[in-house]
C-alpha cells in the first residue's frame, strides 16, 4: 500500500515578486530549494495565508531570497503575502522507516529560521 505524505514544506515564504506574462511557475531562491528537500520543476502546492487561496504550481531555481508568482499564479498573492509551499510523495509501507519530512520556517525576509527533518515512522 501507498501513503501519501507531506515530503517537504516551506512555512510563510513571503512572496518578493509578480510576473503576469512570465510562463508559469513559483521562482524561489535556489538555496531554500535545496535546504527542504526539493528540485526545481517538482510540483509543490501553494498556500496562500492571506487570502486562504491554495493552487498547485511546479518550482524552478531563483536568486537569494526570491519568491515569485509567475504565469496566472501572479493573480493569487499580491507582494508581501506570506505563503506556505508543500510538496508531498507516495511512499510504500517498506520506505516509511527511512521517509523524513523536511520542514524550513522562515522570517518575513525568507531567510531560515530553523530547519527540521521530521520521520513519520
Amino acid at each position: 500500500m501507498l501513503i501519501k505524505l507531506l515530503k517537504s514544506k516551506i512555512h510563510l515564504a513571503t512572496i518578493t515578486d509578480k510576473n503576469l506574462l512570465y510562463e508559469g511557475s513559483l521562482t524561489l531562491d535556489k538555496e531554500l530549494i535545496k535546504k527542504a528537500n526539493l528540485r526545481p520543476f517538482e510540483a509543490v502546492w501553494i498556500y496562500n495565508i492571506n487570502n486562504g487561496i491554495r493552487f498547485e504550481t511546479y518550482l524552478i531555481e531563483g536568486e537569494k531570497g526570491e519568491v515569485v508568482l509567475n504565469g496566472a499564479a501572479a493573480r493569487l498573492g499580491e507582494i508581501g503575502d506570506r505563503i506556505i509551499i508543500a510538496s508531498y510523495s507516495w511512499v510504500s509501507e517498506n520506505e516509511l522507516e527511512n521517509f523524513y519530512t523536511t520542514l524550513v520556517y522562515l522570517d518575513e525576509k525568507n531567510q531560515i529560521l530553523n530547519l527540521k527533518k521530521v520521520s513519520s515512522y
